[in-house]
């Protein structure tokens, strides 16, 4: 039976972590503005998601945080990924008085869904904070209570990535203007680059 307290919790806490601007929503929010695959990359980040909290919450985190050689593989995969894909938004941007929206930002079916599976899953920051921060919060709870806590943090999930994508596809016609393409490419390389030093600076910790 469902617990409207603990699935309440469980949006709470899942709002949280996922809100945060990082890779996967900067990826979800370029994608919207270019109306290019846009609710396909919403949902694969929503399935991955799903799958991950309940990972989480059936006690995978555990096993992240006892694994040192497994955070470090994780943290500096992470890393070289998010250095090349905050090149490749720096590049865009450069390039942008050259090319036309379409030009520029344009995707495959197959080039979206192999670029969401990868900012989702060689994010280390998932399986250190969603699965592992998860986990341990559903963990206080009676193991029967759990599912409350996992479908709290899925509906949140459920809900900020749909609505991510139909807002910023919603905005695309004020923001795909050549100078703000700019600054958005430029914006998200440079988060990227953040994102990735920050990783590094983890990993350093780590050995």
């Amino acid at each position: 039976m469902l617990n409207s307290a603990i699935y309440l919790q469980g949006m709470l806490v899942g709002a949280s972590l996922i809100i945060p601007i990082g890779a996967q929503n900067a990826f979800v929010l370029e994608r919207g503005i270019r109306r290019n695959h846009a609710m396909l990359v919403a949902g694969l980040c929503f399935l991955a998601d799903a799958f991950l909290i309940a990972l989480g919450v059936g006690g995978a985190g555990k096993v992240i945080a006892q694994s040192l050689i497994l955070q470090l593989l994780l943290t500096l995969g992470g890393a070289a990924f998010l250095l090349r894909y905050g090149w490749s938004s720096l590049q865009r941007a450069w390039r942008a008085m050259a090319q036309t929206l379409e030009q520029k930002g344009g995707m495959s079916r197959i080039q979206a869904v192999t670029m969401t599976l990868a900012v989702t899953l060689l994010n280390p920051h998932v399986y250190l904070d969603t699965v592992m921060i998860q986990g341990a919060v559903a963990g206080q709870y009676p193991r029967e209570q759990q599912l409350s806590f996992a479908l709290g943090s899925i509906s949140a999930s459920l809900c900020w990535f749909f609505g991510l994508a139909l807002l910023a596809s919603w905005l695309a016609p004020q923001l795909q203007r050549v100078r703000v393409q700019q600054c958005i490419d430029t914006g998200v390389g440079l988060l990227m680059w953040l994102l990735a030093f920050g990783l590094l600076r983890h990993a350093a910790s780590l050995v």
